[in-house]
């Protein structure tokens, strides 16, 4: 196993930087084709149709179609634009989800013509924070275009997304906090090499199911997709774009979900680390297979986005805020004071286990709460409807009576 040496990080040539630049690039654009393409054909199966099957063979060029297409469209830009604003938000939306993606360590050391380098970018002492601050950077993206669009409907979904980005983002680094506290570090290759023996999955279980949700409202999918909730908002924030400027916030939000699944392989599933008991083959973690097992993992939570999707309603947007407010950010509070006072009293050596345990039992006894709560409120009777002031009085209905033969 071959972890990167952090010197490594800043002394490449030039043309080596530009050469891993342009893979990531090319990484996250191939996931985006394909995840639009597999998503469709998940969905389709899912709900007992066929999805696309026209384009290519089986339909396997439907994403580079549809780009094309798109590309292709006559740009609109709406009279009461503010037009700047208006054609710089798309770029705002997009250009950090690319950004974020920089300190994902893809995989450990590898030699590219004879150089040695670490499979990743770069890396930072905080590069956490770097990739929390880029991604808060691209909901101004949404929140500017559904301004300088001068309607109300995108009003009203650059307004919800500023609340849910604040909301979550709130739950997202408290489930962070313990994982740094088990790593001792906020390098994203320094978290990868401290689960060289357990995963923070089975370690940190609470935090890693609240960034889980966080994760989805972070990037506004379903059921949280309440900025551009086309039900109600027609299309939110996006209602006034057309052609490559709403493809763009289209290639922002899938690029978002490959960034935020990357960051949740490398802080709980041990990052490029090959599962068990694949690692226990020689050579499973070194070289270019890495690649192989963080791109699996990544996948994993891609499908995640689109079980999601095909699954489960749109939430209401009280009950979306209350989730945040009144459930994820109390459980991540207590869960980081029970994992910091076992490290505490159990020592930092043989605390895993503990914590472990402890999160399991976390976990059981919110699940539990929910449970109850949701058979009271199910058994409690409705609440008599009041007739509203000025309403005409309507009597109950007859019961029905049988007709005499």
């Amino acid at each position: 196993m071959t972890y990167p040496d952090p010197t490594l990080f800043g002394h490449d040539p030039l043309w080596l930087m530009v050469l891993k630049a342009l893979g990531v690039f090319a990484f996250l654009v191939v996931t985006v084709l394909a995840a639009i393409l597999i998503e469709r054909k998940v969905l389709g199966r899912m709900q007992v149709r066929l999805g696309p099957n026209r384009v290519g063979p089986r339909g396997l060029l439907q994403s580079l179609a549809d780009g094309i297409k798109l590309a292709l469209k006559e740009g609109l830009v709406p009279a009461g634009v503010d037009r700047g604003i208006y054609l710089a938000a798309p770029a705002i939306a997009v250009i950090p989800a690319f950004m974020a993606f920089a300190v994902i360590p893809l995989g450990g050391e590898v030699s590219i013509f004879g150089q040695r380098t670490a499979l990743q970018l770069t890396d930072l002492p905080v590069a956490v924070l770097y990739i929390l601050a880029v991604t808060s950077v691209g909901v101004y993206g949404i929140v500017l275009a559904g301004w300088a669009s001068g309607s109300v409907y995108p009003l009203l979904g650059g307004l919800r997304s500023t609340a849910q980005v604040l909301s979550y983002e709130i739950a997202m680094g408290l489930s962070f906090v313990a994982v740094f506290m088990f790593s001792a570090t906020m390098s994203t290759s320094g978290i990868v090499a401290a689960q060289r023996n357990t995963w923070f999955v089975l370690i940190l279980l609470p935090s890693f199911l609240v960034y889980l949700v966080s994760m989805v409202g972070e990037t506004n999918r379903a059921p949280f997709d309440l900025p551009e909730a086309e039900g109600e908002l027609v299309g939110g924030f996006h209602t006034e774009y057309s052609s490559l400027k709403f493809a763009m916030f289209m290639l922002a939000e899938y690029v978002n979900m490959t960034t935020v699944s990357a960051l949740a392989t490398t802080m709980f599933l041990g990052g490029w680390q090959a599962p068990w008991p694949i690692s226990m083959i020689d050579g499973a973690n070194s070289g270019w297979w890495p690649l192989l097992w963080f791109t699996a993992k990544v996948w994993l939570f891609l499908f995640f986005f689109m079980l999601l999707r095909a699954t489960l309603p749109r939430l209401r947007y009280d009950q979306f805020m209350a989730l945040g407010w009144k459930l994820l950010i109390p459980v991540s509070l207590v869960w980081l004071m029970v994992a910091a006072v076992i490290r505490v009293l159990v020592g930092e050596d043989d605390s895993r286990l503990a914590v472990g345990l402890a999160g399991v039992v976390t976990v059981a006894v919110v699940a539990a709460v929910l449970l109850a709560r949701g058979r009271r409120r199910s058994s409690a009777p409705p609440p008599p409807s009041a007739p509203s002031p000025g309403a005409f009085p309507v009597p109950p209905l007859p019961a029905k009576e049988r007709a005499d033969a």
